[in-house]
Order: C-alpha cells, then structure tokens, then sequence
C-alpha cells in the first residue's frame, strides 16, 4: 500500500469513527443524575413551595433538577415533560395540570425508561405511573368539613344552618376524595334537616371549581347570593382551596358580610397559604388545612432515591388509587387542620412560617 492509499485509508477510518460517535448521541440519553420535576402553575403559592422544596432537597442529595411550571396549559407541560425525557432525565416528577391528559408523553417516557412518580395529583389513564406521593385527600375532605360543622356549633346546635358547597377542579382526581370526604360528614346532617344547602346546588357536577379559579368562585358565589340570599343568610360555606376561599369571601363581603351585624359566615379553605392565613388571624376566613410540603417533598425523594437506585420506595397504600389502568402504589402524608386557635403552634412554631410572613 503506498502513502497515498495509506493517507485515504487512515482519513476515511477517521470518518467512519467521527460518525459512529455522532450517531451514538442521537436521541436521549439516560442520566441518573438528572430529575425533571414538572409543577402546574406559580398562580399559586402552595405551588412554589413544592417546586422550591423539591429541588432543594433533590439537590442536596447530589441530583440535577430541571424544574419547570407549566402555568395551567396542558401544552406546555406536555411540552416540558418531552423536553425532559430528551435531555435524558432518568425519572420524572409530575403534579398534572390535567390528570387525564399525560397518556401520550407517558408512552414516551416509557419508551425511554424514564420513571414516573405523580405528585400530589393522581396521573389517571397510564400504565406508566410507577408511584404517588400524596396526602391523604379523602381525610382532607373530612377535616374540612369537621371544622365546617365545629365553626357553625351545628355539632352541638339543631340549626337549621345555611350552607353552600364548592367543589375544586373536575380534571383533578384529588378534587373528588376532598369533596367524597367531606360529603361523609355533611350528608347525613343535610339528610337530618341541621344543615341546608339553600341553592339546591350538590355534586361534583354543580359545585366544581375549574382550575380552581378564585374569579370562577367568586362569580358563581355572587349568583348563588343574588338568587337565594335577598332575605335569608348564609351561615357557611365549605370550600376546598384558599384560592377559592379568597374568591368566596370577596363575593360575601361585597353584599356586606363581615361588617356591622352581618356576621361573616363559616369559610374553610386548604394549603395555608399566607394570604388565608392571614384572613383567619383577622376572622375573616375560619379555617384551612394545612398540607407540609417539606414533608411530601421529602417523601418523594425517598422514592427517587430508591427507584434510581432499583429499590422498593416506602409507601402506606397500595388499595385506593385506581387511575383506571393499574392501582397506583402511594405514600400518604397527613394532612393538619389549621384555624386561629393553633396555627401560630403548628405554622410558626414549626418553622414553616416567620411571625413577620403572617403581619
């Protein structure tokens, strides 16, 4: 072989190994150090704390987190899960913004050997959900109706009190276990003639709360006020959310509760957020529950940790959450109802919030 073949030889040999390295990177590429966290929207406080205690936490245990928020549009997040899968995440952390919309991108996760673990929102229709970090939402419902009953003194007091119901989102599955819970303290109290639901209003189907809009609340209050309330009061109102909370109590303000004899009726909430925290230290809202993120956020780590590692995550439930497809296995954390008797103890003593978070 003379030099000039030689010479060919050796570049076209160059070639051929500077191809093969190209096509090797093609596609996505598995990196047990990357997690992809996906969380719904910042609209919402509770929101950015998950996001902010996951990452932290992720973190502080060596892994690199791509956190995004898919600000309420189920594109976007469907777009950012895709993004994540090719960058090579090696497991995926997803709050849903629609529970029963991830089917496809799932597939693809799948496809990729990408875990999933659903955060604090059932991901419904999909095989390819390995795991659920939660709280127990069906008990969330029944605290909140407790304190519902508690506040009103219908425990103890033959009533007849006026109440009316909301509902959170239809396209979370959580939304039904809070209401289902709740129902299991009210109805039989409805069926007793102590607690009336003036509206008529009852079910998922009337009472729901998409994307658990405060303005959405807020309006459908103003009606349910308008046309059932010219002469009557209304004593309580058992809401899911904070969010809607706000919402509800514009709308009763508005027409002049809270001020002279106008009693401010019975308003729960959820998630402790520092704007109803704040309203239940002024009276105005009478209680919400309040959901660690620190915790959840902790518990899901555990389970990254051990599917990264082909372990078996800890879980506490393995019967309640059928997403249609497979039962998912869970961790349920414990959800804490909140009003102004303990919030400083179980918020500010326990370093979840500073005295100067709360003026």
């Amino acid at each position: 072989m003379n030099l000039r073949k030689i010479i060919v030889w050796a570049l076209s040999m160059a070639m051929v190994a500077s191809m093969a390295i190209g096509f090797s990177g093609c596609g996505s590429k598995s990196n047990d150090k990357l997690v992809g966290v996906a969380m719904p929207t910042k609209s919402s406080q509770r929101w950015i704390q998950d996001g902010d205690n996951m990452k932290k936490q992720l973190e502080a245990k060596g892994y690199t987190v791509d956190l995004q928020y898919g600000e309420d549009n189920i594109d976007n997040q469907v777009a950012q899960i895709e993004n994540m899968i090719s960058k090579g995440a090696k497991v995926l952390v997803i709050a849903s913004i629609d529970g029963s919309a991830l089917t496809d991108v799932l597939k693809k996760a799948a496809d990729a050997d990408v875990k999933v673990i659903a955060y604090d929102r059932l991901i419904k229709g999909s095989e390819n959900v390995s795991y659920y970090a939660t709280f127990d939402n069906y008990k969330v419902g029944v605290q909140q109706a407790t304190s519902l009953v508690k506040g009103l003194g219908a425990d103890t007091k033959p009533g007849p009190f006026n109440i009316e119901l909301f509902g959170g989102s239809p396209d979370d599955n959580n939304a039904f276990f809070f209401y289902d819970g709740a129902m299991s303290v009210l109805q039989p109290l409805i069926d007793k003639g102590t607690l009336v639901v003036k509206s008529g209003q009852t079910g998922m189907d009337k009472v729901s709360t998409l994307r658990w809009d405060a303005a959405t609340a807020q309006a459908r209050m103003d009606n349910i006020l308008s046309a059932n309330y010219t002469s009557a009061k209304v004593d309580g109102v058992l809401s899911p959310y904070d969010g809607i909370s706000i919402g509800i109590l514009s709308s009763l303000k508005s027409v002049g509760y809270g001020t002279g004899d106008k009693k401010m009726p019975v308003v729960t909430g959820q998630d402790a957020e520092v704007a109803s925290v704040k309203s239940i230290i002024a009276g105005e809202q009478y209680s919400t529950i309040f959901k660690d993120t620190r915790t959840l956020a902790e518990k899901c780590v555990k389970m990254v940790d051990a599917v990264i590692s082909n372990t078996e995550p800890e879980v506490n439930d393995t019967k309640t959450y059928n997403n249609g497809v497979k039962v998912v296995p869970s961790f349920l954390c414990d959800p804490v109802p909140i009003d102004k008797s303990n919030y400083k103890l179980i918020l500010i003593d326990g370093g979840y919030y500073n005295e100067t978070d709360l003026k």
